[in-house]
């Protein structure tokens, strides 16, 4: 039998938020719930049951309750949650007013800044009321193109607070991938910084804005947040404020938190947009505060005593997750810049000085974090630290180990996956549970999550089709124009009837957490078997030659056939040796079917901006087809590094 790699302690699973609701549902329902297994058969069960229980045990605050939990339980598209209820999804987030702090910012080489939660509702009720003097109302599209930082987070909530649509990208976008998101949402208001600092340099954004608002003529405001100069320049820009000067015009007071439906819309937020225009997703303010709430209080088992850091760019649905902690009374750690600069041990520092207990990050961090050779643990003091989030890809075996060798022994190191779609996760933490390596812990409470074949029967410790069989509060309430919700449903139910089909390869084992292996829709599949890619980035990224990697199928004599990109450590080189080494690596960990046809060394991977790799983009490319939407990746020019390569020809 597998043996864990880590096990909560009796009494931290004693002290455990999620005891306390096992004992809520137990004496209001009758049941005899005695662990996570029995919790989650009876919250895909009882599904209404089980999201009251969990309205009830955050506190949502609402001004008109609910007439009905849910309806239309058994038709994924015409579910309908909490007919009647009356919120605002900042009201959620501001309830705690006292002088705890609610944020703190550091901005790669610059001072630390904290504001407490007194504070945050004071400039976020001065800067609402600028918005509603600058004509800003119920339903209007706010857009964000700004850095990781306090005035983000207080401009979402000033727009939320209105029932204003917030919608965000991060500041290292270019201007077609602004436009392709904006473009479409046609937003009233914009706020940007003047620039962001990454990697020791200062990138000017005021520049790029100029050039969008010639195409976004809907903007009647822009707002300049001074953060890499202190007067920015504003002449090359119409009608732009400094955000102290706008916020100026607005007056401080209790704010007036507009009450909206549960279904209201709170965030547009975009896909990919590696095969098209992006998707613009919008979520409703109840499913999203809903769902985190759940995950925030019973899976990351936040109290108010915690200190709370992810990171993420505001064009990541972390960043949302993230700043939604708020409603837990948290303090949230914001961080903008690279993660390596001025040294690798950047966020680790961080994590002592702010005294950080749950850490947020990607997969692929931890991994070039291992490779870099820094030993967190023994350099830093990491003693309140008691979670470590993983997402943005399947975090490697070898990742697990890394973590408790050299970063924390007694750490709860939780590999999460959902996403943008979602607003939130399939599958993620379990407080009272113990880690197996490779595992994501569970289901996620009240996510009908199955694993399926392609004929839609159900596997176990089989590989197959991540799927949600039942609805949940945070499905996308629409897609922007997309009035017969086609684009919708060719989104994720085209491919089983009234089953969300997510798009990830996945297996459900029978400790009851789940692996992934990669996007069903990179899975290769070379003599009928399918593979998943991460099962060979495993391998191969283990390996100290070996920096980086992107595996591709190739059509290949009526078959497919596995090509392998290599981006090597520098000073090493592709030999015939370290080929045979990488091809005995994957053997022996795997199948001989995972093994490539072709190892191919080449100086980049292409990555989205938001740190996933493109497997179907270099598809694409070496099937000479055209990539439609290249300024979704952070490094489009290394998609020329894959064109006509002559090892791909024989």
């Amino acid at each position: 039998m597998k043996e864990p790699i880590w096990q909560p302690s009796e009494s931290r699973v004693k002290q455990a938020n999620l005891n306390r609701f096992i004992d809520l549902v137990n004496q209001k329902y009758g049941l005899n719930i005695t662990n996570y297994d029995d919790l989650y058969a009876w919250s895909v069960r009882d599904i209404p049951t089980f999201w009251q229980s969990v309205w009830e045990f955050s506190s949502i605050i609402a001004s008109v309750p609910a007439r009905e939990t849910v309806s239309n339980v058994d038709q994924m598209l015409q579910a309908r949650w909490f007919e009647g209820a009356r919120l605002n999804f900042a009201e959620n987030l501001l309830r705690f007013r006292d002088d705890r702090v609610a944020l703190v910012f550091k901005g790669e080489g610059l001072p630390t800044r904290r504001l407490t939660y007194s504070e945050l509702y004071t400039q976020v009720s001065r800067l609402a009321s600028a918005l509603r003097r600058a004509g800003v109302s119920s339903g209007d599209r706010i857009a964000g193109f700004m850095p990781n930082m306090i005035e983000t987070v207080v401009a979402m909530l000033a727009s939320a607070s209105i029932g204003a649509v917030w919608t965000s990208c991060s500041p290292d976008f270019g201007i077609k991938g602004v436009l392709d998101r904006f473009g479409q949402i046609q937003p009233k208001v914009l706020f940007t910084a003047d620039g962001y600092f990454y990697g020791g340099k200062r990138h000017d954004s005021l520049a790029r804005i100029s050039s969008i608002l010639e195409e976004l003529p809907c903007v009647q405001k822009v707002v300049v947040v001074p953060y890499t100069v202190p007067s920015p320049d504003l002449n090359s820009i119409p009608g732009a404020s400094l955000y102290q000067d706008f916020a100026a015009a607005g007056e401080n007071g209790e704010i007036l938190f507009e009450q909206l439906p549960f279904d209201h819309p709170l965030y547009i937020m975009y896909s990919s947009g590696t095969t098209g225009v992006p998707k613009c997703i919008v979520h409703g303010a109840g499913g999203t505060l809903l769902q985190h709430q759940k995950e925030h209080l019973l899976h990351v088992d936040l109290k108010r005593e915690d200190v709370v850091f992810y990171f993420t760019t505001c064009g990541w649905m972390m960043w949302n997750w993230l700043v939604d902690t708020l409603a837990a009374g948290v303090t949230v750690v914001l961080y903008d810049g690279s993660p390596f600069f001025p040294a690798p041990g950047v966020l680790w520092q961080l994590a002592q000085d702010e005294g950080i207990t749950v850490f947020g990050t990607s997969a692929k961090y931890l991994a070039a974090v291992e490779k870099s050779g820094i030993r967190p643990g023994e350099v830093y003091d990491l003693s309140k630290l008691k979670t470590i989030l993983s997402t943005g890809s399947p975090l490697a075996v070898e990742s697990y180990d890394y973590v408790y060798r050299h970063v924390k022994e007694d750490v709860c190191l939780a590999s999460i996956t959902g996403g943008t779609d979602l607003i939130s996760c399939f599958a993620l933490a379990n407080p009272l549970g113990p880690v197996y390596t490779g595992e994501l812990q569970c289901r996620g409470l009240g996510m009908k999550v199955e694993c399926f074949d392609p004929q839609g029967n159900p596997l176990l410790n089989q590989k197959g089709e991540l799927v949600c069989t039942a609805p949940f509060p945070s499905m996308p309430i629409y897609f922007w124009n997309d009035p017969d919700q086609s684009k919708y449903k060719k989104a994720y139910f085209d491919f089983f009837p009234n089953v969300w089909r997510h798009g990830d390869y996945i297996e459900i084992t029978s400790t009851g957490g789940v692996i992934v292996y990669g996007r069903s829709d990179a899975t290769l599949n070379p003599g009928g078997v399918r593979i998943g890619t991460a099962e060979i980035y495993r391998q191969v990224e283990s390996l100290p030659e070996v920096a980086d990697s992107l595996v591709v199928g190739q059509d290949w004599d009526n078959d497919v056939r596995v090509i392998l990109f290599v981006k090597l450590a520098e000073g090493v080189a592709l030999s015939e040796d370290l080929k045979k080494k990488i091809n005995t690596t994957i053997r022996e960990n795997t199948t001989a079917r995972h093994v490539p046809a072709n190892i191919i060394a080449i100086s980049d991977i292409p990555y989205t901006l938001n740190g996933k790799k493109v497997e179907m983009a270099v598809r694409s490319v070496i099937h000479n087809e055209p990539v439609q939407n290249q300024d979704a990746l952070a490094n489009p020019e290394s998609l020329d590094l894959f064109k006509d390569l002559p090892e791909l020809k024989n």
